[in-house]
């Protein structure tokens, strides 16, 4: 404890830290300090702030003590670190108590006591000034803390005697120390023996033990005592110190408890559980006393204060309390006042601004279950924190992850309480409780749910979420036996109870209502999604690493979806003891057992044989024989289709057909392609479960997969084709989608009390959703009333009329009254007119939501299919469907670029760019049999580089090129096996595969001309570097047309992206290899010919492209001159050398960094060295601060260096004085009135005249023409001269800017000596 105060004061009042300056060596002292200079560092080391060097010094200094042996040294040590304790800084302080502990604690042979009346004399508390109180104080702590820790206190009872003294004399200095005396005297405490308290401390600490019930660190140092020794003090000796045997009596109940109110106060920022709290429990636990110190201190007394620090205290005190209660105790102290109120607290502390202390009583949690091996004890825990409810519903949230924590014994009882808590509700047991504010609401509204239908609602997910969280340690029965109760529940109920089945012994006490029912349908198809990822259970990291981990399997290798579908069966055949909730029709029933039949089938050639059709097809059975139960018609269907599609599958292996059936099967559809229907129709259902199980299925039959299944799933991505197919999708699924929405809304509402952190009574939340939903209306009903509607005008005015009501203003008058009968009729016309107009306004609104939620079904279901598309190209990326479905992607990203930017949309346009760009055109397979599609291929190519030049996005033109770069590279195939890399390039020169290499070139330069000459081409100069990057052999016959764009290129940016195209093919070893000799030399000359005309076209610098340009030339310049050297080829460079040269005549490089980077690395190439910035000479800066050594004198006396020299400072300021001494007048009478009291002011007067001088351009009188032409002949010169490599001018306006700040008078003597001249 005695360190943590040393590096950690967190609570002490601070001081600002003062910089430490080191005394430099004079006089008297240098010799011998200059000796032992090393030994004065260590104590300038341990003043600094930094920790580290700290305990360094220290070290150091007990080192160097030892080596010497030196008593002098020694001594001065001491009497230097007791200085120190002192110290005004809080680093320092620390540093020098530290240091003598450990000196201390080396050298033994130093008397404590001596230490200690060094500590006293230095630090005297008597007649003490009020500004040495502090640093008296701390030194005396300090002194006593460095004591404590030389280990060697408990040897020298005395000394400790006279520790524990001088701390209770400066714990009186609370304002300063707090409350570190007290602490420190806990400490002395605990590490003393019983005979040296008895003999020694005991009658020093006697009037604070005494005292113990008046403040928090007299009852810690008591408890302490007590603890620490218990054969001390004894109940008698408890008699006459306290007057009770004990502590917690009747009669000291009022004492602790403003006791323990003092000391929560005392950590209301800290926000932590005081240590008398926790030992004041302890004691009552020894004392057999905790009901006592339960129910009055801590219910009656702390909790009937006003919420605060006492209640925090009190929730903290509950959840430290944990590890200390028996499992009785705990029950008490989770059922009572303290839990309601943390329970009040929970729920009303959920806006953001509010303090939380829920994450803290998590803690609290999650280290007893940790800590604790019994299972009673975590049961009870668990159980108590469960039965805390808000008006039925449990104030912790579903999903709790302290459940990780539980022994697999509790956590199994706790998964019982959890079922029966479900079955039958024992509300009574809970300890429930309503905000304020929903008693209010409910008060308002006069409806509320159900608090049965709440907590079951609660219950669901929280069996879920232990067979979600991979953490908590379960078993396989577990799981088997959460998810039996929740199907049993969401699909059947029992009619008699039987021990085959476990659910049907214990009967609900409250029926299922509908909402609930519903909850546990979307709660059972929700578990079969965790259930479908859920590792291997039982399984140790040790026989998990070595080979693939499985999911969605139990240990002996069936799937979950299996098991539940064996139990499902076998419910569905006991129908004496079960009922279905929605029982089976004859066809359904048939279509279940003949699903069974199929799947055991199945799985009898699976242990013969295993093959990835025969497992897609099970997996396909199961989930749609579980969707029986959700959709009962459509699944039935499904079944019949997937039966047929197997029976092919298996005639096909067979081989026995005879003819006539082989012709009737050429004109039904390919078992795969009705598979893929399947597929799709299931992905039209809003379950994350069926959409990984529909791309494990195709990924199963990707090997089989025909150009009608490619094409139907094509089909929903063309958007002219989706939204006709579509819709029937969306029709159909509308009810099962709204179905479930209606339940998942359920139970959002109800996490969204706990979870989402705002809790309102229903009533509330409907009236809420009532106010948005009007003003939704509202909005809607101003769009509409924009529009006016001349038929509902028409029917007003035949109403009016009827009853001859005015129809309008003229039509109005006092005679043509109605009488009362008549305009109650005219009122109900008109009531029942405008309700039907509301009526179709509200037709009109639904409508517009019916079509937008289509859409975003639509949207969803395109992006469900494309992980089909995905699945496929990654699995079979070298099979030739592949190459036709290049154009259907191609369309749909070319759509998907076009059309509105919605966030789903935009979603389904990145998923399927990626999946083109990554997957097809850079997968690492591609097809490489094409012999046969060759022409077809080349008509493609074609189609895809005509297309690329017509976009106007160059984004989408992108994604063109690309698909054209990965025909070249399919129709140009692989090299020989086993050739090596230099004849592969010379074969690949050679023969290019199927590529017509005649035509394609034509086409990739029709492409490069349409860029180079079109105005607003959208091919790019990357998409050309991509193609030299990728296929750098086929484009080295590009290389002789791209020469010409160097300068033929239309503008200045073509030119520059020729340049960078040509460059980057020249880069490629493979094209040196290729065109290696003759070939090489002449493309290097023509090149560097057209280089040396680029750069000698003498254009401007100031524009970004023809920068941009040189820059592309620069670069490829110096790779040419590095080549042609190194190759050492027969090109002349004198054309480009000159053409160099004359650049740096004409042009100036300092506004491009990177252009004359470049520059001159070329030109170093020619043995030319970049020229070295000359600063301004000194000879050329005499003339102008030339001046008498009286002047210099008086100027360097408010002479400010260059770097405190104001930039936006306005120099031309002096200037405009000359000119006005022309006039004697004015300066003349400024210089009079400038010496007479108030000079500032009129200095400011002159200074604001010559900036309107300066604003009007000579308008102010005679001499301001003069000024304004003097300042802009200023400034001209001023941004001449100011280049970069003669900024150092700067120094040469000082001197006026020294004129300007010079005495008045100095300036008056100068303006008259100007006027008389």
């Amino acid at each position: 404890m005695a360190v943590t105060v040393h590096e950690d004061m967190d609570g002490v009042e601070k001081e600002p830290e003062k910089e430490l300056v080191r005394p430099k060596l004079t006089g008297g002292n240098k010799g011998v300090l200059k000796q032992n200079r090393e030994f004065l560092d260590f104590f300038w080391d341990i003043a600094k702030p930094d920790r580290d060097i700290r305990l360094k010094a220290i070290e150091g200094l007990i080192e160097y003590l030892k080596k010497t042996e030196k008593p002098d040294e020694l001594k001065y040590s001491l009497k230097r670190l007791v200085d120190g304790l002192s110290h005004a800084r809080e680093d320092a302080r620390t540093g020098h108590s530290l240091a003598l502990a450990q000196l201390l604690s080396v050298f033994e042979d130093i008397q404590l006591q001596s230490i200690l009346d060094q500590i006293k004399e230095k630090n005297s508390l008597q007649a003490l000034q009020k500004k040495q109180i502090r640093n008296v104080a701390f030194g005396n702590f300090f002194g006593v803390l460095a004591i404590s820790q030389s280990t060697r206190l408990s040897k020298e009872p005395q000394v400790l005697l006279e520790c524990v003294r001088l701390l209770q004399r400066i714990s009186q200095f609370s304002e300063h120390l707090r409350d570190l005396p007290r602490k420190t005297m806990v400490d002395l405490l605990s590490e003393t023996s019983q005979e040296v308290f008895e003999e020694v401390l005991l009658g020093a600490l006697k009037s604070d033990l005494t005292s113990a019930l008046s403040t928090p660190e007299h009852l810690e140092l008591l408890l302490v005592a007590m603890q620490k020794f218990p054969e001390v003090l004894k109940p008698q000796k408890l008699k006459k110190l306290l007057g009770s045997t004990t502590v917690i009596t009747q009669e000291n109940i009022p004492k602790l408890v403003d006791v323990l109110k003092t000391a929560a106060r005392s950590v209301k920022k800290e926000r932590h559980l005081p240590t008398v709290a926790v030992d004041l429990l302890e004691v009552s636990l020894r004392e057999d006393s905790f009901d006592l110190f339960w129910n009055e201190i801590i219910l009656n007394g702390l909790m009937k204060d006003q919420p605060g620090p006492s209640h925090y205290m009190c929730f903290r005190l509950l959840g430290g309390a944990l590890p200390l209660l028996s499992v009785q105790q705990l029950r008490q102290a989770l059922s009572g006042e303290v839990m309601r109120h943390y329970g009040e607290h929970v729920v009303v502390a959920q806006q953001p601004d509010r303090f939380k202390i829920a994450p803290e009583m998590d803690v609290y949690v999650k280290q007893f279950l940790q800590g604790c091996d019994d299972p009673d004890k975590q049961l009870a825990v668990m159980v108590g924190f469960n039965q805390l409810t808000n008006q039925g519903y449990p104030v912790i949230p579903s999903f709790w992850k302290v459940v990780e924590c539980l022994q697999p014994a509790a956590l199994e009882r706790y998964v019982d309480w959890l079922k029966g808590m479900f079955l039958r509700p024992q509300l009574e047991n809970c300890l429930d409780f309503t905000t304020r504010r929903q008693k209010e609401n409910q008060g308002a509204s006069g409806k509320s749910d159900e608090p049965v239908l709440r907590m079951r609602k609660w219950i669901l997910p929280r069996l879920t979420s232990i067979v979600e969280n991979h953490q908590v340690k379960k078993e396989e029965d577990l799981v088997m036996d959460i998810a039996r109760f929740i199907f049993f529940h969401a699909f059947f109920t029992a009619k008699k109870s039987t021990p085959d089945i476990p659910e049907t012994e214990n009967m609900p006490s409250v029926a299922l209502d509908e909402k609930t029912r519903a909850s546990v349908f979307s709660g059972f198809f929700g578990l079969l999604q965790h259930l479908n990822h859920l590792p291997v259970q039982g399984e140790s990291s040790d026989d998990v690493a070595p080979k693939k981990q499985l999911h969605g399997v139990t240990a002996d290798g069936s799937t979950w979806l299996f098991c539940l579908i064996q139990y499902a069966d076998m419910l569905l055949s006991q129908t004496s003891y079960v009922q279905s909730v929605k029982p089976f029709t004859a066809e359904q029933k048939s279509a279940w057992d003949s699903m069974m039949k199929s799947v055991e089938s199945l799985q009898k050639k699976a242990k013969k044989s295993q093959t990835p059709e025969t497992s897609a097809f099970q997996l396909l059975f199961l989930l749609v024989g579980i969707n029986i139960f959700k959709a009962p018609e459509e699944s039935v269907e499904l079944i019949q289709d997937i039966q047929s599609c197997m029976v092919k599958v298996n005639a096909k292996k067979s081989k026995r057909k005879k003819k006539a059936d082989a012709e009737e099967e050429e004109e039904e559809p390919h078992w795969v392609e009705v598979l893929v229907e399947i597929l799709l129709s299931l992905l039209s259902q809003p379950s994350r479960l069926i959409r990984q199980v529909c791309k494990t299925v195709f990924g199963r039959i990707c090997p089989h997969v025909t150009q009608g299944a490619i094409t139907a799933i094509l089909d929903v991505l063309d958007p002219s084709k989706a939204t006709e197919d579509s819709a029937l999708v969306v029709t159909d699924e509308s009810k099962a989608m709204k179905r479930k929405s209606d339940s998942d809304e359920d139970d959002e509402d109800e996490e969204t009390d706990i979870k989402k952190q705002k809790v309102k009574a229903e009533g509330d939340e409907e009236e809420e959703e009532e106010s948005d939903s009007s003003d939704d209306d509202d909005e809607d009903d101003n769009n509409d009333n924009e529009e006016v509607d001349q038929n509902f005008r028409l029917e007003l005015m035949k109403v009016l009329q009827g009853q001859n009501a005015p129809a309008t203003e003229a039509d109005n008058s006092d005679d043509d009254e109605l009488d009362d009968d008549a305009m109650m009729k005219l009122d109900g016309n008109i009531a029942s007119l405008f309700a039907e107009q509301k009526k179709r306004i509200q037709a009109k609104k639904d409508e517009r939501e019916k079509l937008r939620k289509e859409k975003v079904l639509i949207r969803d279901f395109r992006i469900k299919v494309l992980d089909l598309v995905e699945v496929f190209l990654d699995k079979q990326s070298a099979n030739p469907l592949v190459l036709g479905m290049i154009e259907p992607l191609l369309l749909v990203v070319e759509s998907g670029m076009s059309s509105d930017k919605e966030q789903q949309e935009i979603d389904f346009l990145r998923k399927a760019a990626d999946i083109f760009k990554n997957t097809l055109c850079r997968g690492k397979q591609y097809c490489k049999n094409v012999d046969d599609r060759k022409a077809e291929l080349h008509d493609l190519l074609e189609r895809l580089l005509t297309r690329a030049q017509k976009l106007s996005d160059s984004a989408v033109a992108l994604y063109y090129f690309s698909a054209a770069l990965y025909l070249v590279k399919v129709l140009r195939g692989v090299p020989a096996e086993g050739a090596t890399k230099q004849e592969a390039v010379e074969s690949q020169g050679k023969s290019m595969g199927n590529l017509d290499v005649e035509r394609v070139t034509g086409l990739f330069r029709q492409a490069l001309e349409s860029f180079m000459t079109r105005r607003n081409s959208p091919l790019t100069g990357a998409m050309f570097i991509d193609l030299f990057n990728r296929l750098p052999v086929f484009s080295s016959n590009l290389l002789d047309m791209l020469v010409g764009y160097i300068t033929g290129g239309l503008r200045e940016h073509q030119q520059g992206q020729a340049c960078a195209i040509m460059l980057r093919g020249l880069q490629s070893r493979d094209i040196q290899q290729l065109l290696a000799g003759p070939r090489w030399m002449e493309l290097c000359q023509k090149t560097v010919e057209k280089v040396t005309e680029s750069l000698g076209q003498g254009l401007e610098m100031k524009n970004k492209i023809v920068q941009e340009k040189i820059i592309k030339a620069l670069e490829l310049s110096l790779f040419l001159i590095k080549n042609i050297r190194t190759q050492k080829l027969e090109v002349s460079l004198e054309p480009i050398q000159k053409a160099l040269v004359s650049m740096n005549e004409k042009h100036d490089f300092h506004k491009s960094g990177h252009m004359e980077d470049i520059y001159w690395s070329v030109m170093k190439l020619f043995g030319v060295q970049k020229p070295k910035i000359v600063k301004t000479k000194k000879a050329e800066e005499k003339p102008v601060t030339e001046q008498t050594p009286e002047a210099e004198a008086k100027k360097k006396k408010g002479f400010l260096p260059e770097t405190k020299i104001r930039k936006n400072r306005k120099k031309p300021a002096v200037v405009e004085e000359k000119p006005a001494a022309k006039q004697p007048s004015k300066p003349t009478a400024a210089a009079a009135t400038g010496g007479e009291g108030e000079p500032g002011k009129n200095k400011r007067k002159r200074k604001r005249k010559n900036r309107n001088r300066k604003h009007t351009g000579g308008g102010g009188g005679g001499g301001g023409g003069e000024v304004a032409s003097d300042q802009s002949a200023a400034k001209k010169a001023k941004t001449v001269d100011e280049s970069p490599a003669e900024k150092p001018k700067i120094v040469d306006q000082t001197p006026a800017k020294k004129d300007q700040t010079e005495p008045k008078g100095n300036k008056k003597k100068k303006q008259k000596k100007a006027a008389a001249e």
